[in-house]
């Protein structure tokens, strides 16, 4: 019997490895934490709510996205531009509010009084009164006649009091909202909304620092429309108000910008769009003046639109972009840059000459995003970055000169260190060509090294990028700014995500190649999961450490057990990932080259976060026969998986709190059939529920029967959980 359950056993494993895969898809949700535009009390609708009165703005308008220009909505009672006023729902006729304890009926009532058996109804009297619309502002009144909230009752025949009968609760009660408005005064910000992204990895070589993307999620990170597979409109941008009313159009007005589909994100089918709508501000109406269907990426191109409706040149004018799109998540991306709405200009007028950083400057160490410090400062090596990587364009249509930019460090805003760009190096030749983006790599290791003095445990030195041209242009532009940290974890990701990844199928592996500066001790590993299109965080996968073996995977040296499985945690804001510690606390010793990942249970992608700025795809490997044999990924990008070493960071981190373990067991394992629980506690049974490989619910276990028959289930693994003890799960084999 032994062997022919092995025998099934094996078969049933080799037959669950076909058909498996790698693949990468959308993010359908992250948390970006943005402000809200309106805060209440709860008590009605509009109960403290800020209204914001919005400066105008003049000409020139001008956006190149490297830094966050939305309008901030985070006003409080106490500041200096804040105004309140109390608003109460019930007036009389004169505008004066009605008591507190006023009530009110919105429908007739009667007095009722019986003689001899007959009754006669007589109408209470009515009142006008303005009733105010709590539900929006600002606040509608209307004159409405109401009654009071009673019935009254009286019998003649007898000597008694007259009966009262109130409406519970009344139609019309007195209520307050107090208004907060704020007078916005901040030129700075430009834009009166921000659902779109302010990012700066979103866009495949933008002409700038940072650009506006559009896609399915609000201003929060969460889907339109979630689950759902229809389009819509979805993002908005849109300007404060601009005071064009002594304008002309033969001031030849231009609105000009760039826009990019797909980059890093996802490929708008030709059906989404981006658009560009005026606003009339005498008939109150948007008018679409501009759009663009989808497709796969490409250079950005250029909008370029003149105003010379007379209906625009008012006080009040607006401009907005919104995109059409899938609205279940972050897909059909447009990437928006360089807007720019100014007098003067003409059709010719479309070069955008400017000189700028792309991307801000890559990481200043060895081989990775983030080390940990202390490995940093023992080691006897130099691991400054021999290829630094700067990326810049020359917008202007021909050639301009070079000259030598620099990558200043800064710790606790005092000076550091600093390093030289050498011109030829930046420019990949003698000056830089017309048009053209320019990735460059420079050597750190002649110039300032990190100072392992630097007291702290986790430290971060801030590094301010700078490079230019020989030519007017937006001097902004020829610098960026980024830092450096040093925690407990190696990382190769820059803690951005723009899509997912994953192996698919029963069993399969996933394995992420990292080389210590030193020898140390594994924790844990820290993990970015986003949610894609299907939820997988009920899942189950088992934590994985391989040694290494000529460049690949090999032998196993740490694994959870099957009945201490992990699921992936999807976190509150956009690059927080969660920490799996090993189990029972333990630190593993690790002395060159490791991988970490996991091995998972059923066939489901698990959605890693992938950083698709970071190319480290020879780092990273995945099977599908059981780590029999290992295939490098097909997919460029960055896995956000950080391994987790010992460090005096997370000296008290190092201990998972967990509930008190209760002592049970499954009998009888293997089973052709029933299988029950043994509690040995003194506390009730609380249950369980019995999943499969592939994390499907097939049964539960009540409190007064903790048993469950598999006998209608195929042969093969599964799992029993514990209600209320999530991490106490325990393999049962069905034969």
């Amino acid at each position: 019997m032994k062997k022919s359950f092995l025998l099934a056993l094996s078969c049933w494993l080799v037959t669950s490895v076909f058909a498996q895969t790698e693949s990468v898809g959308p993010i359908t949700r992250q948390f970006f934490g943005k402000a809200s535009m309106m805060q209440t009390r709860a008590s009605n609708p509009i109960d403290s709510t800020y209204v914001y009165n919005l400066d105008t703005l003049t000409l020139p308008f001008f956006d190149e996205f490297s830094k966050s220009r939305f309008q901030q909505y985070n006003a409080q009672p106490s500041d200096p531009n804040v105004s309140e006023q109390l608003f109460h729902q019930l007036l009389d006729v004169a505008d004066v509010p009605l008591p507190a304890d006023d009530t009110y009926s919105l429908t007739q009532t009667h007095r009722y009084e019986t003689t001899a058996g007959e009754t006669d109804t007589i109408d209470l009297p009515g009142v006008s009164i303005k009733i105010g619309d709590f539900s929006v502002y600002p606040i509608v009144y209307a004159t409405t006649t109401v009654y009071p909230p009673y019935d009254l009752y009286d019998t003649l025949d007898f000597v008694n009091d007259i009966d009262t009968i109130w409406q519970i609760p009344p139609d019309v009660v007195q209520d307050s909202a107090l208004i907060f408005t704020v007078q916005v005064s901040d030129p700075n910000a430009l834009w009166a909304d921000h659902y779109a992204y302010h990012n700066y990895t979103f866009a495949v070589n933008p002409w700038t620092l940072g650009v506006a993307t559009f896609d399915g999620l609000d201003e929060n990170g969460f889907p339109y429309n979630f689950g759902s597979s229809t389009s819509g409109i979805a993002d908005f941008l849109t300007s404060k108000p601009l005071d064009l009313s002594g304008l002309l159009p033969s001031d030849s007005i231009y609105l000009s910008f760039l826009v990019q589909p797909e980059g890093f994100g996802d490929v708008p089918e030709a059906a989404d769009s981006l658009k560009l709508e005026f606003y009339d501000v005498n008939a109150d109406q948007w008018n679409q003046v501009w759009a663009m269907g989808g497709s796969s990426t490409t250079d950005f191109k250029v909008g370029h639109i003149r105003l010379t409706q007379a209906i625009y040149f008012t006080d009040g004018f607006r401009f907005r972009f919104k995109n059409r799109g899938g609205l279940s998540g972050s897909l059909d991306h447009f990437h928006l840059d360089y807007v720019h709405l100014r007098t003067l200009s003409g059709i010719q007028d479309t070069l955008f000459k400017d000189f700028a950083f792309v991307y801000p400057v890559g990481s200043l160490i060895e081989d990775y995003t983030q080390v940990p410090w202390d490995h940093w400062k023992n080691s006897a090596v130099n691991h400054m970055n021999d290829s630094l990587v700067v990326t810049v364009r020359n917008g202007s249509n021909q050639v301009e000169n070079n000259q030598n930019g620099s990558a200043a460090v800064e710790f606790a805003g005092a000076p550091e260190g600093n390093f030289t760009l050498i011109d030829q190096i930046l420019s990949n030749g003698i000056n830089y060509a017309a048009r053209t983006t320019v990735e460059s790599y420079h050597d750190c290791n002649d110039g300032y090294s990190f100072d392992p003095t630097t007291p702290g445990d986790a430290v971060s030195f801030d590094i301010i990028g700078a490079a230019s041209a020989q030519f007017p242009n937006f001097v902004q532009n020829d610098s960026c700014f980024t830092t450096q940290q040093f925690a407990d974890v190696y990382a190769y990701d820059d803690g951005s995500a723009e899509k997912v990844y994953g192996p698919t199928g029963v069993q399969a592996r996933l394995a992420y190649k990292f080389t210590p500066y030193e020898a140390d001790s594994l924790i844990g590993v820290k993990m970015h999961f986003v949610p894609s299109v299907n939820d997988v965080s009920d899942k189950l996968f088992l934590l994985s450490v391989w040694n290494d073996n000529g460049g690949q995977p090999g032998s196993v040296i740490y694994e959870d057990e099957f009945f201490f499985p992990r699921t992936p945690q999807y976190e509150d804001s956009i690059g927080k990932f969660t920490t799996y510690y090993l189990k029972d606390t333990m630190k593993l010793p690790i002395t060159g080259t490791f991988y970490v990942g996991w091995r998972q249970i059923d066939a489901d992608r698990l959605n890693i976060g992938m950083d698709m700025n970071n190319d480290n795809s020879d780092k990273i490997f995945y099977s599908i026969n059981g780590g029999v044999t290992w295939s490098n990924t097909s997919f460029e990008g960055s896995l956000m998986m950080r391994p987790v070493f010992s460090t005096a960071v997370n000296a008290d981190l190092a201990v998972e709190e967990r509930t008190l373990t209760p002592s049970w067991e499954l009998y009888p394992n293997p089973t052709s059939g029933v299988v029950s629980i043994d509690w040995n506690e003194n506390t009730p049974f609380p249950g369980a529920i019995c999943v499969d490989a592939q994390g499907r619910v097939v049964g539960t276990m009540e409190a007064d029967r903790p048993t469950i028959d598999l006998s209608a289930n195929p042969a093969g693994i599964y799992f029993i959980q514990l209600n209320g003890y999530n991490h106490l799960v325990k393999k049962v084999i069905r034969y």
